[in-house]
């Protein structure tokens, strides 16, 4: 299967998935309604696509790891809802849409958020297929991921401290980007018990991976298309914010998007199938969105 379908396969899957969730009819209807309004609005799907392609290269049914996959989506959301708010990053659009916020109102934004964070570890610990123990292996992953000293450790560096040089970017962007994307090839990992040498190869993939997202995303947000990248551009300068662009200029992010590219595709280099994870990191350098 070539790459542009096995996205795709993956992707819609993903999307069937999480079109299922919080469906029922409640006396809070609103509540699953704002949910489902962040988690189905489309994007990119970058984290649990990882997920699932490590979990097929780890030799099982892909499939089996989509509750993992999608709670690891869950989690991220949860945190684009939060990172939207008022009191951080105050974005009225989030993917060309209004951001929850300003369709639900802050309290139920804030609900949203905080209801979807518990449910993403309920996927994993109900996931049909999986052992007692990938189940406990994932929670673990995915808590570290997204916890205090992880995505949220991120968050507080980059709204509570001022970083202003490339070190403290760096550590920046792996705790609030690059920490969920390992997470998503190490959940793969964990669904299909890979080794502990291929795990760590995996991770340094995605790590690596993550650190050439963001700076793109920075390179984006002084040179990107409005339409396109789904958010304001120029939202990181108006907010005071430091960014590599900032440290490096255009030229130099560029250059480093180019080197963590390489980093990334050496790490998986002798894994037998890798075509499609290099494929992924040749298109983090030059996307637009």
């Amino acid at each position: 299967m070539d790459y542009e379908n096995r996205y795709a396969t993956y992707q819609n899957a993903v999307e069937e998935y999480l079109d299922h969730l919080f469906t029922e009819e409640k006396p809070y209807d609103r509540l699953y309604e704002a949910m489902r309004y962040s988690i189905l609005a489309g994007g990119k799907r970058i984290r649990p696509v990882l997920t699932l392609e490590f979990a097929r290269l780890g030799g099982i049914d892909w499939r089996l790891a989509l509750p993992y996959a999608c709670a690891l989506e869950l989690v991220h959301n949860y945190s684009l809802i939060h990172d939207d708010l008022p009191c951080m990053d105050d974005d009225e659009l989030r993917r060309g849409k209004p951001t929850n916020h300003r369709v639900y109102g802050e309290t139920l934004a804030i609900l949203a958020g905080d209801a979807l964070q518990p449910e993403a570890f309920r996927l994993i610990a109900q996931a049909p297929g999986m052992s007692a123990e990938s189940r406990i292996d994932a929670v673990e992953v995915l808590a570290k991921a997204c916890g205090a000293d992880g995505m949220v450790a991120g968050q507080v560096l980059d709204t509570v401290y001022d970083v202003e040089d490339v070190m403290g970017l760096t550590n920046l962007i792996r705790l609030k980007t690059g920490a969920m994307i390992s997470g998503a090839a190490e959940l793969g990992c964990a669904a299909a018990g890979m080794s502990k040498e291929k795990r760590a190869q995996a991770v340094v993939f995605a790590d690596q991976l993550g650190l050439a997202f963001q700076i793109r995303d920075d390179v984006l947000d002084v040179v990107g298309d409005e339409t396109t990248f789904g958010k304001p551009i120029g939202s990181d300068k108006e907010e005071g914010k430091v960014t590599f662009v900032d440290v490096l200029g255009l030229d130099g992010c560029n250059q480093e998007v180019e080197a963590c590219t390489n980093r990334a595709k050496a790490a998986v280099a002798d894994w037998e199938d890798h075509d499609f994870l290099w494929e992924l990191a040749d298109r983090m350098v030059g996307r637009k969105s």
